[in-house]
């Protein structure tokens, strides 16, 4: 540091350009989800309570819980309007 600044070698800076050049790209966010999350994910955002869902689907509410929550991680959602919305947008569920 100088001054209060950063400094990066030549040959750092160029490793790591390297590395942002042929990072690949991202996965659309769909994609990150089991085709079970998905079906799950459908049934939330549908309003099937957590219990139906895990009887519909053979699962142990727990599981269904599991999955909510796994959900949520992977796309950085944090409440659960936020994963309907998303489930609207991604056409796993229609508006109406």
């Amino acid at each position: 540091m100088h001054k209060g600044e950063r400094y990066l070698s030549k040959e750092l800076v160029e490793i790591v350009l390297e590395q942002v050049a042929h990072k690949p790209a991202p996965e659309d966010a769909l994609g990150r989800l089991s085709s079970r999350e998905r079906q799950v994910l459908q049934l939330l955002a549908e309003g099937h309570a957590v219990a139906d869902i895990a009887v519909t689907l053979s699962l142990s509410p727990k599981t269904v819980e599991t999955y909510r929550a796994r959900m949520m991680e992977k796309l950085g959602i944090h409440d659960f309007a936020s994963l309907v919305r998303f489930a609207i947008q991604h056409g796993i569920t229609p508006l109406d």
